[in-house]
């Protein structure tokens, strides 16, 4: 059968399981190394998160070998050394997971094909199926574009002149808040008049006065 290990039998560091083959008798057969069952397994107390690391560097700073270290955390000794050099270098900030953006995206849709679909969704209104017939672009490519730019939805535009509408917020909590204030008659004790009707007279000549109620919004953080 089958067998699952949510970390890599090699002990090549990486964050990838396994799939091992054990017969009935409990000897391994057969291996398929490196499956993608465990990457959506990860989380901010995995081996290898900024936590693990941390765990890594504060064993080797006590004077325990890398090749320990390795062996104790079940990652290779490459590994160990990569997150140790780069803390000497960095510090704490080398243990953070680094973008994966590359530096260079040379199929990326050029700023002047971005503004002319901008534009056509502006003055068209055009969706983006046929935004892509009128520029070449994949329907899929204009819809990504026109999320980036808040013209995914018709309803965010301003319809005379297709402007996206953006309403106004603070820079800062309590640099403008809007207060309403609700004039509440009060209710004597046993109910008013919608419970004991219009014609008991017990609470008409004794004046209980009014609550008022303050509701305060902040712009910054509503």
């Amino acid at each position: 059968m089958w067998m699952y290990s949510p970390r890599c039998r090699d002990h090549c560091g990486c964050r990838r399981g396994s799939l091992t083959w054990v017969s009935l008798r409990g000897s391994v057969e057969v291996a398929k190394h490196h499956t993608n069952l465990g990457a959506s397994m990860s989380h901010r107390n995995a081996r290898l998160t900024p936590a693990g690391r941390k765990i890594i560097i504060e064993r080797v700073r006590a004077g325990t070998p890398q090749a320990h270290v390795a062996v104790q955390m079940g990652l290779s000794r490459a590994t160990v050394s990569k997150w140790w050099h780069r803390w000497l270098t960095e510090g704490d900030a080398g243990l953070v997971d680094r973008s994966s953006r590359p530096k260079r995206s040379p199929a990326r849709t050029s700023t002047t094909v971005e503004k002319r679909i901008c534009r056509l969704r502006r003055s068209k209104r055009w969706g983006p199926k046929r935004i892509s017939m009128q520029t070449g672009v994949p329907a899929s490519t204009v819809h990504k574009i026109l999320c980036r730019h808040g013209m995914n939805r018709l309803s965010w535009m301003d319809r005379p002149t297709g402007r996206v509408i953006r309403r106004y917020e603070r820079a800062y909590p309590g640099e403008l808040i809007h207060v309403d204030i609700k004039k509440v008659g009060r209710i004597p004790p046993g109910g008013g008049w919608r419970i004991n009707g219009r014609g008991n007279t017990k609470h008409r000549k004794k004046r209980i006065g009014y609550t008022y109620l303050h509701v305060a919004v902040d712009d910054h953080s509503r």
